[in-house]
């Protein structure tokens, strides 16, 4: 695993020993993931949720974001060590908790972000309750784009009042990458 591009380029990330901890994003999926998001990572506020090796967060970091929060529990020592690795240390942050109680946390600060990457273990009903959560709180910013990564055959969204999903690109049979916004900003973009 390693970074694809930008200032860190070619810097290989730790990964931690067998899989039951983390399922990394592949490199293609990661790949089409930034060029989907282009120029939209630049400057941006990125939040990292279920962050496991940070390639998601390091990787917005590597290609100009501004800042960027990681989370994870399991593997935070991990993400420290990777953040060292890609000399982030200034803009990246490591939250140690649970990934609810590190959502609640920042939302209480409060907090935002343009840039969400979503990526929970698949087939446990997380990245329905994460969905729920954003939907019904003020982290994604009003133009912020939300990036959930879920099992090919988990299609079944939850039902969403301030988000929508403006794009799905799935890959293989296992993976499926959702791009969701505040529906006040798509209706406003739409308008325009």
């Amino acid at each position: 695993m390693r970074i694809i591009t930008g200032r860190a380029r070619g810097t290989r990330l730790k990964t931690p020993r067998g899989m039951a901890v983390t399922r990394p994003t592949s490199d293609r999926v990661k790949e089409s993931l930034f060029s989907i998001l282009g120029s939209l990572v630049a400057g941006r506020r990125v939040l990292d949720v279920f962050a496991g090796t940070g390639s998601l967060g390091l990787e917005a970091l590597s290609r100009g974001a501004a800042a960027a929060v990681l989370i994870d529990a399991a593997t935070a020592p991990l993400l420290r060590e990777n953040v060292r690795r890609c000399h982030f240390e200034q803009a990246a942050e490591v939250l140690s908790l649970d990934a609810f109680a590190a959502l609640a946390r920042l939302e209480r600060a409060p907090r935002t972000f343009d840039l969400v990457f979503c990526d929970p273990p698949y087939h446990k009903g997380l990245f329905e309750r994460a969905l729920a959560f954003f939907d019904g709180g003020h982290l994604l910013a009003e133009n912020g784009i939300l990036v959930v990564e879920h099992g090919g055959d988990e299609d079944a969204l939850p039902e969403l009042a301030a988000l929508v999903r403006v794009d799905g690109r799935r890959y293989g049979k296992t993976t499926q990458l959702s791009f969701f916004q505040r529906r006040s900003f798509v209706e406003v973009d739409a308008g325009e």
